[in-house]
Parts: C-alpha cells; sequence; structure tokens
C-alpha cells in the first residue's frame, strides 16, 4: 500500500504516463520507440520497476505532447525524492536540445513587451527561434488580435466594426538575426479582419531568401502600434509552439498609478500566474515583469490591468458604450433598448450569424473551429468537464431564448471557446433530457443513410444539404471515467454526429455533395418544421 509522499507522487507520474500514451493510441514498444528507449524501457517505468529520470520524463512529454501535465508530475516527484534526505545521486545532465523525430520550430525564449506612449500602445515581440524539424523554415506566423472591451463582446465588436484596425496605423516591422547581421523580413497578408490580423513574416527581402535550415538559430523581433482607443487593458500571449521561456513586460507611465495582475488559462482551467510580477520604476516609467521557465503548449498567459491615475485614459470597460436616449444605439418603437441577443442593433435587424456572435458562439473562420479537441483525463478532470457542460447548457438556455429549434439542437465546446472535447444536445422533444457527450467517438454507424438540410450556430445564415447515417453507436465517457456505448437515430443521430464533427475540427460543409449549394436562411423553407422520417 503507498504511504509515503514520494511514493504517491510517483504513482501520480505513473499514471499521467498511462493516461496519455493511451490518448495518444500508443503501445508501451511504440511509445519507448518514439522516445529512443528499449522497448522494454516503458513498460518497466509503467510498472514502477524502474525509477522515472529527467530525460524520460522530457521525452515522454515532448513525445506525447501532453501540456506540460507529465513533466509537471515528475517534478513534484523529484523535488520529493530529493527532499527525503542527502542527495547522493542526480540524474545526468539532459541533452537540453532533444526533441521527437518529426519535431518543427521552437521557441527557445520570447520576451513580449507593451509600452504606453503618447496615447498608443507599442508592443514588441523578440523570439529566439532553433530549428529542430527537417524542413527549411521559410515563414512565420504572426497573429494580431484587439479586444476594446474584453467583457463586453457585442460592444466590442461594434466599435471595432466602426473603428477598425488599419496596417496603417499598425506600423508593422520585423527583423531576423541580430546586430549588423539582422535582415529586415518582408511579409505577406493571410487573414484581415476589423479586429485581428495575421501576417507571414517571410525570411526574404529585396536581397534575397535567408531560410532558417535544420539545427540553425535565429532571432526575430517584430513590433507594432495600436492606438489607446482600440486597445483594451489586457495582454496576451498564446503558446502555439513549444516554448521554453515566455517574459511578458508591461511599461507604463508612474502618473496613471497602473495596478497589474496576471492569469494563466490552459486547456483544463483559467488561474493565476502562478509566480508574482515584479515591478520597478525607471525614470518616471513603471516596469511590470512576469516570466516562466516552463510555459504549456496551448496554454494562454495574460496580463491585465487598471490604471487609478486622474491623467489616465479610461480602462475598456469603463469606456464601453452606454445606452442613450438620442442616438443610433437604440430602436426607439417601444423604447426599450435591444442588443444582439434580440435581434436589433443600431435599429436594423442582426443577420443570423450576428445573433449568434452577439451571443457568444465562435463564428466559421476562426482556428478553434478547425483544430481537434483534446479529450478530458477523466475522472482527474472532472471538474473541468462538468464546468465546461454547465457552460454549455446555459449558452444552450440563451440560444433557445433568442430561436425556435424544432429540429433539437447540439453545442459543442469549441464553439463558445473551449478546445476540449465536450458537447450538449437537446432533442426536439420538449421536456427531454438534454444528452452530455464527453470524449465521443463514433464506433459503428448504420449503412442506410438519407439527406437533410442542416444549420450550424456557427454558420447560421445558411442551410446545406448533408446525407448522415440513419443510425450511429457512440462510445463516449461519463465524468468518473467509465465509458459507455449509446445508439441514436433519425433526427438524434444527425444532432449527434454534427457535433461530433465540431469536436473533430469538421464543420457540416465538408460533408456536403461537391455540387450542392448552401441556402441562404431568408430563402430557405423549412425553418420551425422538424426533420421528416
Amino acid at each position: 500500500m503507498t504511504t509515503s509522499p514520494v511514493e504517491r507522487a510517483a504513482d501520480q507520474f505513473v499514471t499521467a504516463l498511462a493516461q496519455w500514451r493511451v490518448e495518444r493510441g500508443m503501445t508501451k514498444k511504440q511509445l519507448a520507440a518514439r522516445m529512443g528507449f528499449d522497448p522494454s524501457y516503458v513498460s518497466h517505468v509503467e510498472g514502477r520497476r524502474h525509477k522515472p529520470t529527467e530525460d524520460f520524463a522530457r521525452r515522454a512529454e515532448a513525445v506525447l505532447a501532453a501540456g506540460g501535465v507529465i513533466w509537471q508530475r515528475f517534478q513534484e516527484y523529484d523535488e520529493l525524492r530529493h527532499a527525503r534526505g542527502p542527495v547522493l545521486h542526480r540524474d545526468p545532465p539532459v541533452p537540453v536540445q532533444w526533441m521527437p523525430p518529426g519535431t518543427g520550430l521552437i521557441v527557445e525564449q520570447e520576451i513580449a513587451e507593451l509600452t504606453y506612449v503618447n496615447g498608443a500602445y507599442r508592443c514588441r515581440i523578440r523570439r529566439a527561434l532553433y530549428n529542430a524539424g527537417v524542413e527549411p523554415v521559410t515563414r512565420y506566423l504572426v497573429k494580431i488580435a484587439v479586444d476594446r472591451y474584453p467583457h463586453d463582446p457585442a460592444g466590442s465588436n461594434r466599435h471595432h466594426r466602426r473603428h477598425p484596425l488599419s496596417f496603417e496605423e499598425m506600423d508593422l516591422k520585423a527583423v531576423a538575426g541580430e546586430g549588423d547581421a539582422a535582415e529586415p523580413m518582408q511579409w505577406r497578408l493571410k487573414l484581415d479582419r476589423d479586429a485581428s490580423k495575421e501576417v507571414w513574416l517571410l525570411f526574404a527581402n529585396d536581397h534575397g531568401q535567408f531560410p532558417l535550415y535544420p539545427g540553425e538559430r535565429t532571432t526575430i523581433d517584430y513590433a507594432y502600434s495600436v492606438g489607446e482607443e482600440k486597445w483594451g487593458q489586457w495582454f496576451q500571449r498564446a503558446v502555439r509552439l513549444p516554448t521554453r521561456n515566455l517574459t511578458v513586460r508591461l511599461d507604463f507611465p508612474v502618473e496613471f498609478e497602473p495596478q497589474v495582475w496576471g492569469v494563466e488559462t490552459s486547456l483544463a482551467a483559467e488561474v493565476p500566474v502562478r509566480t508574482p510580477l515584479e515591478r520597478h520604476n525607471d525614470d518616471h516609467r513603471a516596469v511590470f515583469e512576469w516570466s516562466t521557465d516552463a510555459p504549456l503548449l496551448n496554454a494562454r498567459y495574460r496580463l491585465e490591468w487598471r490604471f487609478r491615475g486622474q491623467n489616465a485614459p479610461r480602462s475598456g470597460d469603463e469606456g464601453a458604450p452606454k445606452p442613450e436616449l438620442n442616438g443610433h444605439d437604440h430602436d426607439h418603437n417601444d423604447g426599450r433598448e435591444h442588443g444582439p441577443e434580440h435581434g436589433h442593433e443600431h435599429g436594423h435587424e442582426l443577420r443570423a450569424s450576428q445573433r449568434m456572435r452577439g451571443i457568444g458562439i465562435v463564428q466559421r473562420g476562426a482556428d478553434l473551429l478547425r483544430q481537434r479537441a483534446r479529450h478530458f483525463q477523466l475522472p482527474r478532470e472532472e471538474l473541468g468537464a462538468r464546468d465546461a457542460v454547465a457552460v454549455l447548457r446555459s449558452t444552450l438556455d440563451r440560444l433557445e431564448a433568442v430561436h425556435d429549434f424544432s429540429k433539437g439542437v447540439g453545442l459543442s465546446a469549441p464553439q463558445i471557446g473551449l478546445a476540449v472535447a465536450a458537447a450538449v444536445v437537446r432533442p426536439a422533444e420538449r421536456g427531454a433530457e438534454p444528452v452530455v457527450l464527453l470524449n465521443p467517438r463514433i464506433v459503428d454507424e448504420s449503412s442506410e443513410t438519407d439527406e437533410q438540410y442542416e444549420g450550424c450556430l456557427s454558420f447560421f445564415d445558411y442551410r446545406g444539404l448533408v446525407p448522415r447515417p440513419l443510425r450511429v453507436d457512440v462510445e463516449h465517457a461519463r465524468y468518473d471515467g467509465t465509458r459507455m456505448i449509446t445508439s441514436f437515430e433519425y433526427a438524434m443521430a444527425r444532432l449527434v454526429s454534427h457535433e461530433i464533427d465540431h469536436l473533430e475540427g469538421r464543420l457540416y460543409v465538408d460533408r456536403m455533395a461537391p455540387d450542392a449549394a448552401l441556402v441562404p436562411v431568408e430563402e430557405y423553407g423549412q425553418t420551425g418544421r422538424p426533420w421528416s422520417y
């Protein structure tokens, strides 16, 4: 029986290793081969016959891409075993640059700095890159987004439609390399929206190309400006590539009397940053800095602030649009305000997709809708799963208050901004209990199919004719981690299949016939009617 803290920590490490190995669909032999170990090594570690080493933990984390979970469990175990008494043995040094076969670009260090100067924010990002892949890197994707009123999505959307972010004001500049060897980087547009931009920074300029070849390192440094009227008071860094060190720095005038705090958002939870921010004053400037040597892949680290000084700019929330009695923000037919959830904005009927966006539904074109959702590690992540389902249920309540879903309705976690494998489906029958799907996958389906028109909350301006099986058997999990298989037929089979598609990064348009046309919702004549069978 396990009694000591170090033995419990070892058990937790082994449990995490086994869970993620199974999650990735690998046998022990396959994992050992990918890690570069003897085929029996993983079996010995999982069986507690071998103690894990730092090198083993790093390699397992890298191969299984566990979001830092395996590495965190090892660190907890390692600290306990070395705290028991005199250190008689330490693991040999780990080859720092080892990464699994197929690994591409690595960020060895990122320094992100935001400075307020003369009514604008200047953002500067510096990344030290290492090409651990097998192909030369010729471009680097940069994503820039603003959110003037982060706690009022509808108000922020309206604001940025009236005041779109422009490349002219941003003055985007980028270089690769350092000192006299630095080369200006050209850029190519990938996405241009009112509140967000995506550009490819090219390892090329008018003088030629300078690709980053396998095994080589370089530093890219890019900067852009955004006026205070478009920048909400938060600065977020998303970890999209394996990153070894992240430092975030804020630089404000002392007279603004800034107060700063930090938040870490992972796939499972949102918590305060795990280490305190440091502050120092430098020549009438207040500089706040936070860093981590273990940023989790796919996590987001956000610094937020408020200014208490009388001469400071207003915060995003304080500056959010307020109701006016004689402007264009209201419909005066009955003297009441109509927001996006009620189908009106600025006195005009909103498009269906705008109503969905106003409720908080992620719309087609967002990267999240094309990514495979992460499965919960149950029962360890039971609380996170319950939280996700609670948000899905409450969002469905809001949806049903503004639209009659006579065919039934489903909602997946990616559609509300959560990249986890959870969905809730409400049947068309009044009073029927909603179906909760955790970590679902279709394990069998009927050979009989039919075609029906489907809509999507993330693409609500159109309907499309989609073939689906008349029956699907779905394996899914309970909160305690046990798995079950449920069979769904006809309408429920269609609804459930639609939501599982979302969790696998698909939209219904992917299943339409190549020559099938989308039908604008205004021309669709079956709203308010159930599917016929």
